[in-house]
């Protein structure tokens, strides 16, 4: 573990309680085996006129964020600021999530884990496009839903190398009137995206959705 850090830079000092929440969530996804290695990344909306978004840099360990591990992106997933590390290769999914968001509800956090579930079970349920969980309890820990019989449905994207293509698929799930994305998504081979209006409701949820997907995986074992 590391005994000491280094000190904010200047853009990053307003923002050091967004990163102190996103270190704990690395820390706990970490210790959860849901985000190991390098992978997955987090992000937190710091403005909303225009745009911003606090989000993890590349190639860090999300069980050991640095204060310094953040970057300041806009609507666009570009830097603010000069002299920034480089930001996650999917930052733009997370602007896509906090604008279109907007449409459904208030997107002030996103998260994406690199969980064994999620990645299994993206490949095994890709050919029917998505994953259906309902008459689970647990579905109550989602924003909005009332009921065990809620019937959840959590589409899964191609994975590819080239996320404006994915994003710009992500937004049109997300914006669809019909059946609008409102809590999250699966990428093939992967991993989960979600978000909330909030770190904490964004957390909930992918704790929600991680267990829903952990009782598929084992009850399909059975």
């Amino acid at each position: 573990m590391h005994t000491h850090e280094q000190p904010l830079p200047d853009y990053l000092q307003p923002h050091a309680e967004a990163i102190a929440g996103l270190q704990r969530v690395g820390r706990i996804f970490w210790e959860r085996r849901w985000s190991l290695g390098t992978s997955s990344n987090y992000s937190v909306v710091v403005n909303r006129e225009p745009l911003q978004l606090l989000v993890t840099a590349s190639g860090k360990d999300k069980g050991r964020l640095e204060c310094g591990d953040f970057v300041i992106v806009d609507a666009e997933g570009n830097p603010v600021h000069e002299g920034q590390p480089k930001s996650s290769a999917e930052t733009l999914l997370h602007c896509v999530a906090a604008k279109a968001g907007s449409a459904t509800s208030n997107v002030g956090a996103v998260l994406h884990t690199h969980s064994v579930w999620s990645t299994v079970l993206s490949e095994r349920f890709w050919p029917q496009g998505g994953i259906l969980i309902e008459g689970f309890e647990m579905l109550k820990g989602l924003s909005g839903v009332t009921t065990h019989q809620h019937a959840e449905w959590l589409p899964i994207f191609e994975n590819t190398q080239h996320i404006p293509d994915l994003a710009e698929k992500v937004t049109a799930a997300m914006t669809d009137t019909k059946r609008p994305l409102t809590h999250g998504y699966l990428i093939r081979r992967h991993g989960i995206y979600t978000w909330g209006s909030d770190l904490e409701e964004a957390f909930r949820q992918i704790e929600i959705i991680e267990f829903l997907l952990e009782c598929l995986g084992r009850q399909a074992s059975m």
